[in-house]
């Protein structure tokens, strides 16, 4: 039994493994939304991330990609707000006494006015270990001393401001890419 939530299942390695999606929020100051977090295993270790959350049985990326925003941020996006996936993007990481495998599809969306956001619903593991949402200027966001997720976000958004390409990139560790497959 593990305490991460039912769209996480364990895999034959052992590892629990889900499938994600992500979105580059952005307000109309080219500002990205980001949650800080922590773990219950290392309280002392922080990091930024981009909002987002596993898909539920049956959901499709895109689905969960709104639910999600609406869910951790109280904004509605419609379906045709979501552009890409933008980027995909493959996770190994520790969280929650647990080894974890995340497969991500990262969009990208945009709100008027850096909307107010809301913590209502939250789960109670986010309740637990999400310290915080917050808008970021780009620049302000590059001088960040602590770990920010995907691994080179600043970089990674700063071409999408003036409009995505229609291709499809698959982030590594280090905050590079490679064009996906069909892309």
């Amino acid at each position: 039994m593990h305490a991460l939530g039912p769209e996480w299942r364990r895999g034959a390695d052992g590892m629990l493994f889900r499938r994600a999606a992500r979105v580059i929020l952005l307000d109309d100051a080219d500002r990205l939304l980001l949650m800080r977090g922590h773990d219950a295993d290392a309280p002392g270790r922080h990091w930024w991330f981009t909002v987002g959350g596993g898909l539920d049985d049956g959901e499709t990326s895109r689905d969960a990609a709104l639910r999600e925003v609406r869910e951790e941020t109280g904004l509605l996006l419609a379906p045709d707000d979501l552009v890409g996936p933008v980027f995909t993007r493959s996770a190994v990481f520790d969280f929650v006494f647990e080894h974890c495998r995340q497969d991500e599809d990262l969009y990208l969306a945009r709100v008027a006015g850096g909307g107010v956001v809301s913590r209502e619903g939250w789960t109670a593991l986010e309740n637990e270990l999400i310290d915080e949402l917050r808008w970021f200027p780009l620049d302000e966001l590059a001088a960040v001393t602590i770990e920010v997720f995907p691994a080179g976000l600043v970089d990674l958004v700063r071409p999408l401001l003036v409009g995505w390409d229609g291709r499809t990139r698959h982030l590594d560790e280090t905050g590079g890419y490679r064009e996906r497959a069909g892309s």
